[in-house]
């Protein structure tokens, strides 16, 4: 790639960010498109703003000077343009597609106003504008109903906890982080959030929000019970941001498609992170955007031997506090016929360890507490190779080194 090529990065979260610094570094300059007021910043934190821990300027990102913050409404992929809201237009050379997501809004009776905005007291929790509004919300004593149990919910909920909020965590399905976690690992995050004052409910379906003169009022459940709430907080997942990349024709499916050069149905366009779809993989996490955006740094560069072939990608939710709290997970965390598990729990000090073994490899784990092993179970399971015929697991659960 010549260094008069004009590369275009839509989206300022952490993706695209690490795509323009690394691309700075190497000498290729780099159009940098953010629609947010705020300084780029580290989605992942936002819980610990909340909480009050961190302030937003803790957890901005180190951005690139040429950051434009403006809206693209649109893509001429014939002129190689983008249009913003203002209508002015950017050149690009090579456009890159970093989007992002979007929260999920579930289909709840009274969740929109009339004008199809929310109503006062009900927040999405994506971004740094739903962070501070919610944090504004919040004072000790409010009743607050946190719907969704997954990574997202068990993290605003804690956080809204710890600022004194009453607060009720309601899952639909029967367990909390159900897509990391098994049943025990599960029990213990539960516990944890009930030492907090979290009352958690699971399998209860949300049918409607309530509401009086705008505000939130109560969240009624499918069998007709009503929890009294003053705050709202829809932590019901994200999908991609893929807007852009329809309205253009590009190939979507989950995500915007891409091949191992991360590049669309365009060659002229690549896609990087929550919006990219990759080997039929939307991944959703921070560890594979940094990675996709690194390879993608190295190709746009002119280094064309550099290829993204996936993520073997562990979830890690560290909380801390007075009530610190751990977990990490990876692979897959329940066992087939005939896999090999080792576990190991500690009752009282609120640990639990578990890997699973297939075929003399590691094809998944989970651990809550005490994460000194971590690292060398993710190594041993990111490698992939057949594990030493020494009796290495047991071993691996109780080695505290190499996290």
């Amino acid at each position: 790639m010549t260094s008069n090529t004009r590369v275009v990065v839509i989206g300022a979260g952490l993706a695209g960010v690490r795509l323009a610094r690394r691309l700075g570094e190497l000498g290729t300059p780099v159009t940098l498109i953010g629609e947010e007021e705020h300084r780029p910043y580290n989605r992942v934190l936002l819980a610990e703003v909340l909480a009050g821990r961190y302030t937003p300027e803790v957890i901005a990102l180190p951005a690139p000077a040429a950051l434009t913050r403006a809206r693209v409404t649109g893509i001429d992929r014939e002129a190689r343009t983008v249009e913003y809201a203002d209508g002015s237009k950017t050149a690009y050379d090579t456009l890159v597609l970093a989007t992002g997501s979007n929260p999920v809004l579930p289909p709840l009776r009274g969740l929109f106003t009339p004008d199809h905005v929310l109503p006062e007291g009900v927040h999405a929790f994506r971004t740094m504008d739903d962070c501070l509004g919610l944090s504004a919300a919040v004072r000790p004593g409010v009743k607050a109903v946190v719907i969704g149990g997954g990574l997202l919910g068990v993290s605003a909920a804690r956080a809204l906890a710890q600022r004194g909020a009453q607060v009720i965590l309601a899952q639909q399905s029967e367990r909390l982080m159900e897509r990391q976690l098994d049943p025990s690992a599960s029990k213990l995050v539960r516990r944890h959030l009930g030492d907090l004052g979290v009352e958690v409910h699971t399998d209860l379906r949300v049918r409607d929000v309530r509401c009086v003169g705008g505000a939130v009022r109560s969240v009624e459940m499918a069998d007709g019970y009503a929890l009294d709430a003053e705050i709202v907080v829809l932590a019901c997942g994200v999908h991609p941001r893929v807007g852009l990349a329809q309205t253009a024709g590009l190939e979507v499916r989950k995500g915007i498609v891409v091949d191992d050069e991360l590049r669309t149905s365009d060659p002229h366009i690549h896609a990087i992170g929550d919006c990219a779809q990759h080997d039929g993989n939307v991944y959703g996490l921070a560890t594979p955007a940094l990675e996709q955006a690194d390879v993608l740094a190295e190709l746009l560069a002119g280094r064309t031997n550099a290829r993204y072939t996936g993520t073997r990608s562990l979830t890690r939710l560290t909380l801390a506090g007075q009530t610190a709290f751990d977990l990490a997970a990876f692979g897959e965390t329940e066992a087939l016929p005939g896999d090999d598990v080792v576990q190991l729990a500690d009752a009282t000090r609120g640990t639990y360890r578990k890997v699973v073994v297939r075929d003399d490899r590691l094809v998944g784990g989970v651990l809550v507490g005490e994460l000194g092993t971590v690292g060398a179970l993710a190594r041993a399971w990111e490698g992939a190779e057949p594990l030493p015929d020494n009796g290495p697991l047991l071993h691996l659960l109780t080695n505290d080194g190499g996290s």
